[in-house]
């Protein structure tokens, strides 16, 4: 299993941006799926989007033209670009990732990172 390392939360007023980062060790990134997840307090974690080896990505309905994850090979690691941020983007956010083959489990997972919107 590969080991991700999550960063770049923090706290943002509505409508900024901000730029989430998962470095990957022990693997090769552009290999496998890469998704994100996020938690806010007191509701179940939802996926985010994700982003396949191939280089397709889809989105959350609540994200899509807003978010897009950004893959850079040579680095090892993936973004989550957060624009026009929303109160209810509020939550922790995890990268994971797997296997890119059908139904694979997301089977390695970061610590997560904390974003906070204000309205």
């Amino acid at each position: 299993q590969v080991q991700l390392e999550e960063s770049g939360g923090g706290l943002a007023q509505a409508g900024e941006s901000l730029r989430l980062s998962c470095q990957a060790s022990g693997g090769t990134l552009s290999k496998l799926r890469v998704g994100w997840f996020r938690q806010a307090p007191g509701k179940e974690r939802e996926f985010v989007g994700a982003k396949y080896s191939q280089g397709y990505a889809e989105y959350a309905d609540s994200v899509q033209g807003r978010f897009t994850i950004l893959r850079d090979a040579a680095r090892n690691a993936h973004y989550l670009q957060m624009n026009n941020l929303v109160p209810e983007d509020t939550a922790v956010y995890y990268c994971a990732a797997r296997p890119d083959v059908f139904a694979a489990p997301w089977d390695s997972w970061g610590q997560g990172t904390q974003v906070t919107v204000s309205s």
